[in-house]
């Protein structure tokens, strides 16, 4: 087997030099002056409704738009503050599903804004010149053809400036709508509650309503934990201002088919320095035999009574981490033993959301020293399509604010939530590496879940064996050892890989996330549809993850963004005859800040990953993208948001490209230029340059179509 090699050659920064040239209505398009006159007087009647209505300090507006738009196609003028750009207005987004105009059924858009009644105001007089304007073309519609005369001088100022104008044009063109939206489902009992920010103080606000402040307990700024009788004040009074809630006591998921005892008496040497994993579960027993092997802390109230069934979950995962191939020898991974840091932080009935929550961002900043956490806790809820869960939302910022990673479980169906299908919280976190299971066959597990969550982000990322039927997992309980089945059994195992990678082979969060993925999917990744498997199932032996066949050449890159575009063009790649004769994949991971508030477009940074031979273009070098990236190439019209998703996973933090192995292949042809490239092109949803310093891992593979081993004449290249 042939050694991961690293690189660490210069990355090169380039700053965006391409302007966006002038404002026009994209091809084939047109405005007609009744879509104008449409959406003023929707924006006359809110103006109308907030005027009577002085609660938020300012108005609430719901954009309904015609599909998924990206960044450059949302609102550019209108709802703009004095001085300050649309976006920065934006308090929600959320997908909803609507028609065509062939009548398909397909997701749209929805965005929430909060202004001020002057930014409103100022929006309908746009409008209202907008539809003077109109007038005087032809069927009062104008085209594509006639925003390129105006960019080409044929214009008449005298009623609106030209920009002005062409920006209202282009902002109309993408909106169906202007409403106000109100939350559509009744809540009936205790939740966690997120509101839109508005122009006044949440405290504020709530006793405006007549609610006791100092009973509710505040998460952030906008999200609060409300019993039945607040929520029902917010239902009655201001449901325009709920943005989404959910459950905040959640039953844990646990493996639900019965425990099975089995016989055997296992010793272990004493601990000595070996890498330690942070668990937070259940309570853990300290009477196993590999008690000194684990650290263990009590996070519950004395006042909150514990049984013996508290310490069953807890204590098998633990278990795994520490010496889970004593006991599962057909799972060997050669990662060794792991000390364990333990955080009960629940009991197996019912826990609050909130407490936990709370307890998760202080255990974490009390214990700095841990790279790697497992959390095997999970809700039988469901997650909601349109928004990220507060627990997942709280993984996402600490792992930002840390430098850590979680494994979580992908959560389980069992007796009682067997129609849950979809994950459950916090298996939604976006930066976490979510783990489902399947059995020793390599397929699903019975009591599997599925992503997507937000509609689109891809989760689960990865699987590994967690059990199934008669074939189980073996662990240790406070009974003694058992058999069981569950998420959150596969999930430790994944704990001790990452640990491995971090701890003793030395890699970064990012590399060794990459990596996982990337042996995960390998070169026939067989779950792109489902969202059951993630990217495939992770090899058992850690030295398949650390090494590569003979026949391949895999590395390692790593680099931070500060730029627009982050490059190198000289990588070395072995020719044979003038020509590369290799299969390439690469894999790209990276932990971008993310804004619950921003509903579906949760991730504020997006990595456009680019790698391939380098050619020449137009004059200059280019990268010819091993999956005919275009996205950066072509302009901002050349694809549509919703297929740039879908294609090239814009906006996901994971970014997996690989060619198809197929039979007579020929080499590749080889240009002048001799070497191949790799190319992460930045862009913001919110703040410019908000993700500048953010660390991304790539690990790239080649592999030789001959099954030659190349990995020498590599590294003499390079």
């Amino acid at each position: 087997m042939n050694n991961i090699l690293q690189l660490k050659g210069k990355f090169y920064q380039r700053k965006n030099t391409s302007g966006f040239g002038p404002v026009n209505l994209p091809r084939d398009s047109s405005v007609t002056r009744d879509h104008v006159e449409k959406l003023r007087k929707q924006l006359q009647g809110l103006e109308m409704r907030w005027e009577n209505d002085h609660t938020i300090g300012g108005a609430l507006v719901s954009v309904h738009y015609k599909r998924i738009v990206p960044k450059s196609s949302r609102l550019q003028i209108l709802l703009g503050e004095k001085n300050r750009h649309p976006n920065l207005s934006i308090r929600g987004a959320k997908f909803v599903d609507g028609v065509d105009e062939e009548n398909r059924v397909v997701k749209k858009h929805v965005f929430t804004y909060f202004i001020s009644m002057e930014a409103l105001h100022k929006s309908i007089e746009m409008l209202k010149k907008c539809e003077q304007i109109l007038l005087t073309y032809p069927q009062n519609t104008i085209t594509d053809k006639d925003t390129n005369l105006i960019n080409a001088g044929k214009y008449n100022d005298s009623i609106m400036k030209k920009s002005t104008f062409l920006k209202v044009i282009v902002d109309v063109n993408f909106v169906e709508e202007f409403a106000l939206d109100h939350a559509d489902e009744q809540i009936k009992e205790q939740s966690i509650v997120t509101i839109y920010k508005t122009g006044i103080q949440t405290k504020d606000l709530l006793e405006r309503l007549g609610m006791n402040v100092l009973n509710i307990k505040m998460i952030d700024e906008t999200t609060l934990c409300l019993d039945q009788r607040d929520i029902e004040i917010l239902q009655n009074n201001v449901s325009y201002l709920i943005a989404m809630h959910v459950r905040d006591f959640s039953k844990i998921v646990l493996d639900e088919s019965g425990r099975k005892t089995v016989d055997g008496v296992i010793s272990i040497p004493d601990p000595g320095n070996e890498p330690v994993i942070g668990v937070i579960d259940t309570q853990f027993d300290e009477n196993v035999y590999f008690y000194k092997w684990v650290e263990y802390t009590n996070c519950l109230s004395s006042d909150i009574p514990l049984d013996s069934n508290d310490f069953f979950h807890g204590t098998a995962v633990s278990s795994i981490i520490v010496d889970g191939p004593s006991f599962n020898h057909k799972l060997q991974d050669h990662c060794g033993r792991f000390r364990v840091r333990h955080f009960g932080v629940a009991t197996a009935r019912r826990f609050s959301s909130f407490a936990v929550l709370k307890m998760i961002r202080d255990i974490v900043c009390q214990n700095r020293d841990i790279k790697v956490w497992n959390l095997s806790l999970g809700s039988a809820m469901e997650i909601n399509p349109n928004f990220i869960s507060p627990e997942a939302a709280e993984l996402d910022r600490i792992q930002c604010e840390y430098d850590v990673i979680f494994i979580v479980a992908g959560t389980n169906r069992g007796k009682q939530n067997y129609e849950s299908v979809r994950l459950g919280a916090p298996a939604d976190s976006l930066n976490s590496l979510v783990v489902n299971a399947v059995d020793f066959q390599g397929n699903p597990a019975s009591y599997t879940r599925k992503g997507p969550i937000l509609s689109f982000f891809y989760k689960p990322d990865i699987c590994y064996y967690g059990g199934d039927g008669n074939e189980r997992i073996t662990v240790c309980e406070p009974l003694g050892m058992a058999t069981v089945c569950g998420t959150s059994f596969a999930a430790p195992w994944i704990a001790r890989k990452m640990a491995y990678l971090i701890h003793i082979v030395g890699l970064s969060r990012e590399v060794a996330k990459a990596l996982i993925i990337d042996s995960a999917a390998a070169w026939n990744r067989r779950d792109t549809g489902r969202f059951t498997m993630g990217y495939g199932i992770v090899p058992i032996k850690i030295e398949d993850i650390t090494h590569s066949p003979d026949d391949e050449i895999r590395f390692i890159m790593s680099g931070s963004i500060d730029e627009y575009e982050t490059y190198t063009y000289n990588i070395p790649v072995p020719q044979n005859m003038d020509a590369y004769p290799f299969w390439a994949k690469a894999t790209l991971a990276y932990f971008p800040r993310c804004d619950r508030n921003q509903g579906v477009d949760y991730t504020s940074t997006e990595m456009d990953l680019h790698f391939g031979r380098i050619m020449e273009k137009d004059g200059k070098a280019a990268i010819k993208p091993i999956d005919n990236n275009k996205q950066a190439d072509e302009g901002i019209q050349s694809i549509y948001e919703e297929d740039a998703r879908r294609l090239y996973r814009k906006w996901d933090n994971i970014k997996h490209i690989s060619e198809t192995l197929k039979a007579g292949a020929r080499p590749r042809k080889a240009y002048s230029a001799g070497s191949w490239g790799l190319s992460i092109k930045t862009k913001e949803r919110l703040a410019t340059k908000a993700g500048r310093g953010l660390q991304f891992g790539v690990v790239i593979t080649l592999k030789e179509m001959n099954g030659v081993n190349r990995i020498d004449d590599f590294i003499k290249l390079c």
